[in-house]
């Protein structure tokens, strides 16, 4: 079967990985950019996605080049501690949490794919712009050259991973609306700083109108050394504030924003002086995708964000499209017939992802910060006085499970791929 996908992100490599894993060998990714850098921030990986890299034999790579999460704690605006919870091995899962910087991942995944692919299966400067399904049973698949010069290729199955903004998702869904903005705006970037609390937890501060997320990525060499941190705010648009929802790396000024966050200061970790830090920040607008009716027209198929883009809550845009690369591979190696694989995958993976986009628009586990803010505004002792640890936990534990990635779930499912057992390193290459 000739495949081809249409993107060489996180979710358009792994995609390939896997299909690789599941006995398919004629795969070939078009990527728009002439060049391949490692651009982006950070990523946090779940142990549902970071089960799916060990089948496929990444483990041990990516270990060397993240942290191995093992918590997250959420703080109000005054930096009091609402809910703290294990995270990865610490919960009880097989697997870690894996946090990350998003070029590291990527070119770990690049490299396997050119290793078990062969170099030419990334071509890059060749954007998709369009398809065809054609009366023979095979797809015609427009695709666009630096220069104005166009070309067609053809495939038996094409894999739409082409982003929030896919030109893939365009054509088959021609009515869609494309993102729709929730009146947040998001800055990102990275600095080095020394580590806060115990080296290895995420942390998200905020109130009803801001967060800020930040999370190590690297290990210190020495003890007191700097390490490599994440770091985002987010505030409500003003009015009248202009927000360009198409440029997603418009670089800024971290001056021209912290006077949103200066109070965010605390004894164990001062979040504007680590903003103002960083070389550069980059301004998104906080963006998802309207769930769709289908995943698939004829011989083609969506997969992460031009499937199910977002809102950044819970850690589930790169881990999710991971997930669905493998979803996929199983289906087409599990269904002989192409058009029965197609339907199989989007039976298991569209209701779960619609409904943690949903979630997501309702800030999914960060609205204990919006509960702490609505009941106790001016503070808390005890937070108990405010939300029942009983509450939190029922909170956390139902996202969990609503997204198919609580411990149980994870340690247990079968693998989306017949192969090596599950959770022992260096497999399934």
């Amino acid at each position: 079967m000739r495949i081809v996908i249409a993107g060489a992100g996180i979710g358009g490599l792994s995609a390939a990985l896997s299909l690789r894993a599941a006995g398919f060998s004629d795969v070939t990714l078009l990527e728009s950019v002439p060049r391949i850098r490692p651009l982006g921030v950070g990523l946090n990986i779940l142990p549902n996605a970071v089960r799916e890299l060990d089948e496929l034999g990444l483990l041990e790579r990516l270990a060397e080049v993240a942290v191995m999460t093992g918590s997250l704690s959420y703080y109000n605006r005054f930096g009091s501690l609402i809910w703290n919870e294990p995270r990865g091995l610490a919960a009880g899962y097989r697997w870690p949490q894996l946090s990350v910087p998003r070029g590291r991942l990527h070119s770990v995944l690049l490299e396997a794919v050119r290793e078990r692919l062969g170099h030419d299966a990334v071509v890059l400067d060749a954007r998709v712009t369009d398809f065809e399904n054609t009366p023979i049973g095979e797809v015609a698949i427009g695709v666009e050259h630096r220069g104005a010069t166009a070309s067609r290729r053809y495939a038996d199955l094409l894999i739409g991973a082409d982003g929030i903004h896919s030109a893939v998702r365009a054509a088959m869904h021609p009515r869609d609306g494309g993102p729709r903005w929730n009146g947040f705006v998001v800055w990102r970037g990275t600095a080095w700083a020394r580590p806060f609390l115990d080296g290895r937890t995420m942390i998200i501060a905020g109130d009803r109108g801001r967060r800020a997320v930040v999370y190590p990525m690297s290990r210190p060499l020495q003890p007191a050394d700097p390490v490599l941190m994440n770091w985002a705010v987010a505030r409500q648009a003003r009015e009248g504030e202009v927000v360009d929802r198409a440029d997603w790396n418009r670089p800024v000024e971290p001056g021209r924003f912290i006077e949103d966050f200066a109070d965010l200061a605390y004894d164990w970790l001062d979040i504007p002086r680590l903003v103002l830090s960083a070389e550069q920040a980059l301004e998104y607008p906080m963006v998802d995708l309207d769930p769709l009716p289908g995943w698939t027209s004829g011989r083609v198929v969506l997969l992460g964000d031009a499937a199910h883009a977002m809102h950044p809550m819970g850690s589930n845009g790169a881990t999710q499209s991971i997930v669905d690369g493998r979803a996929l591979a199983g289906a087409l190696a599990g269904h002989p017939d192409l058009d029965e694989a197609l339907a199989a995958y989007d039976r298991r993976r569209r209701p779960t992802m619609a409904e943690l986009q949903g979630a997501g628009r309702r800030r999914g586990p960060e609205m204990v910060i919006d509960m702490a803010d609505e009941r106790a505004p001016n503070g808390f002792e005890s937070v108990e006085d405010v939300i029942p640890a009983e509450e939190l936990d029922a909170l956390s534990r139902s996202y969990a499970r609503q997204g198919g990635f609580d411990p149980h779930t994870v340690n247990t499912r079968a693998s989306y791929l017949a192969g090596p057992v599950a959770g022992q390193r260096g497999g399934g290459g």
